[in-house]
């Protein structure tokens, strides 16, 4: 298990050297600034959506979910949606970017409390119940979002596409400070559930019948997997796929029960993935496209070889 971190780290280190250092011209302060910063926004979307989509498929017990199905992404999009339909483009464009991170993360943790508390409120709910629930709001911001678009402006619309696709390329340096202290602090609260996905992994029963008090314990890990997903697509914006596919290549590459390895194995495989993906807009497509265009492509994919797998 060891070999593998290292490999993962070596290959971590080089493609990070690789992608500041690369025709850095004679602006090297300016230019290893801004690569900075995208290594930041990076490692950060990277290893909050890499963590979480595990925490969540050891809840589900099922490897082709990801934290997406619940409708964080939709509610995401509807926010921007209703602000720019509302107030113009110029209200999203020239609102400060911290109140706007704090409001977009914070009503989509209201909308995961309130889910959570509706999913709890009965004892013995089935948690596939709230897959089912956030799968219809998701579709219902979703249309919601859609049919605002058709309606605005064509010119406010381009600032709404902007949000949907997402983007290491202008990073807003001064969510990465908030960003950072919010996923750090997140991360040492979760540091106390850890030892029981393990558990969790084999079923409710047996986590039950083995002493774990699954649902204080599961509503707690869901609330993190909110908090780190509401942040992840607030920096930088959805990526549908990119949860799926780190999290299944994790599991085949480190073949491992043990969740404090998988953690380690999908925090490197997801910065790997991104910091690939970037350097192929930057360098391949000339910033013609974007990088969550390049994981939902491969990702989309991948999902299809499972499901195919899967049936047979």
């Amino acid at each position: 298990m060891k070999t593998k971190l290292i490999i993962l780290v070596t290959i971590t280190a080089a493609i990070i050297t690789l992608f500041l250092f690369i025709d850095m011209g004679g602006y090297w302060g300016y230019i290893l600034t801004r690569r900075l910063n995208k290594i930041l926004a990076i490692i950060l979307t990277g290893s909050s959506i890499g963590v979480s989509t595990i925490i969540f498929q050891t809840i589900t017990n099922n490897k082709i979910l990801t934290p997406n199905i619940i409708g964080l992404d939709s509610l995401y999009m509807l926010i921007q949606t209703v602000v720019v339909f509302t107030f113009g483009a110029n209200t999203l464009t020239m609102m400060n970017s911290n109140i706007h991170f704090l409001i977009s993360v914070g009503l989509m943790l209201v909308f995961s409390a309130l889910l959570y508390t509706f999913l709890f409120k009965r004892e013995g709910q089935n948690i596939y119940y709230l897959l089912l629930v956030g799968l219809i709001l998701g579709t219902l911001f979703s249309s919601i979002s859609s049919f605002m678009q058709i309606l605005i402006d064509p010119n406010e619309f381009l600032v709404v596409r902007d949000s949907m696709f997402a983007s290491f390329n202008n990073v807003n340096t001064q969510l990465l400070l908030i960003s950072s202290v919010s996923v750090v602090l997140i991360g040492l609260y979760f540091l106390r559930f850890i030892k029981y996905l393990d558990v969790l992994s084999l079923g409710k029963e047996q986590a039950i019948n083995l002493g774990v008090s699954y649902d204080p314990v599961v509503k707690r890990l869901l609330m993190i997997i909110a908090v780190l997903v509401s942040i992840s697509t607030a920096l930088v914006g959805p990526i549908t796929f990119l949860g799926l596919l780190v999290a299944n290549i994790t599991y085949h590459f480190m073949g491992t029960y043990q969740h404090k390895h998988l953690f380690a194995g999908s925090i490197f495989i997801s910065i790997i993935s991104l910091i690939g993906a970037q350097m192929l807009v930057e360098r391949v497509f000339h910033f013609s496209t974007s990088v969550s265009v390049i994981i939902n492509l491969v990702g989309g994919l991948y999902f299809l070889y499972l499901l195919l797998k899967e049936s047979k």
